[in-house]
């Protein structure tokens, strides 16, 4: 296996269809801003591999099967996001940790709509 994590090759490949809003979800900054999957990708893609019984041992394994992942995993790549800046970004990672478990995908939601309503309340 190279060096390189499996899952930037998803990510290289599900990039050039991310949608990024012009602002951030909490704060409506226009700079700085990151896409943030609620749902990890990383724990997302070796759920799926092992769910199917597929094994990655080299990049051209994790090459073989991204567009099929991606393909089966639309709604996690492509809508269950939010739009942050960098320091609302950190701050997410900061209470539910930098590779958060796949359930606190809701409460991440959650968390996002509450931090925007407390900031719109004082704005």
């Amino acid at each position: 296996m190279n060096k390189r994590d499996p899952i930037k090759h998803v990510r290289d490949r599900a990039k050039k269809a991310y949608e990024k809003k012009s602002e951030c979800d909490i704060c409506g900054a226009k700079e700085n801003l990151e896409l943030h999957h609620y749902t990890g990708l990383t724990e997302l893609f070796n759920m799926w591999t092992r769910r199917n019984n597929i094994r990655i041992n080299t990049d051209e394994d994790v090459l073989a099967v991204r567009d099929r992942f991606i393909e089966e995993h639309q709604k996690e790549l492509y809508e269950d996001v939010t739009t942050l800046c960098k320091r609302h970004h950190m701050e997410l990672h900061s209470l539910f940790g930098k590779a958060p478990v796949f359930t606190s995908a809701i409460a991440q939601a959650k968390w996002v709509k509450k931090k925007n309503e407390l900031v719109s309340k004082t704005t």
